[in-house]
């Protein structure tokens, strides 16, 4: 079918308009209804690494004079190294998360139809700079932590009447749990 480019264009909008209130949720009163969606057939988890622990230090006889003369040079960390410490220090990401990242991002100052996460946690409600908040959120008084958040991701619109984010909720408290530790890791 062959549309003008006005309408291939409007066509294009409505169909991404579509699919983002669908991974949102839609304003669905329905939580955790099952979908098909692309991220479904690629898992977002990757495997923690497994912590390597340094075998333990063996007791030395105290220092002599002579072992203490001269310096012990020190390691220089390589990039690789570091790369692999920034590597283990970043939240992993899990899939219960994917339903989230419809609407947030998780770099800092970077907002989209919702606000970024990054840093919310420990952080009073509607503090993200850039994102124009609901009415209600800003009176909310809420502050985003463990029970804040497993409140307000059971049900958003039940805790913040009026709040701008249409989504139904995660009912299943081992998914909302995931992303509560996640959103921390922040």
């Amino acid at each position: 079918m062959m549309f003008a480019p006005k309408t291939a264009v409007r066509f294009s909008t409505a169909v991404a308009f579509a699919l983002t209130l669908a991974a949102c949720g839609g304003g669905s009163n329905e939580a955790d209804e099952p979908t098909a969606s692309v991220t479904d057939a690629t898992p977002l988890e990757t495997p923690a690494a497994t912590d390597t622990a340094a075998p333990a230090a063996t007791p030395t006889p105290e220092a002599t004079p002579s072992d203490t003369a001269s310096p012990t040079p020190t390691a220089t960390p390589s990039a690789k190294a570091t790369a692999t410490t920034a590597a283990a220090a970043a939240p992993v990401e899990p899939a219960a998360f994917a339903q989230c990242k419809a609407c947030h991002s998780v770099e800092p100052g970077k907002n989209g139809i919702g606000p970024s996460l990054a840093g919310i946690w420990g952080e009073k409600a509607a503090a993200v700079p850039g994102f124009e908040f609901s009415q209600p959120m800003k009176d909310s008084g809420l502050t985003w932590n463990q029970a804040t958040l497993d409140k307000y991701l059971t049900d958003p619109r039940g805790v913040v009447p009026g709040t701008k984010m249409a989504f139904g909720g995660v009912k299943d408290a081992t998914k909302r749990q995931a992303i509560i530790d996640y959103i921390k890791g922040l």
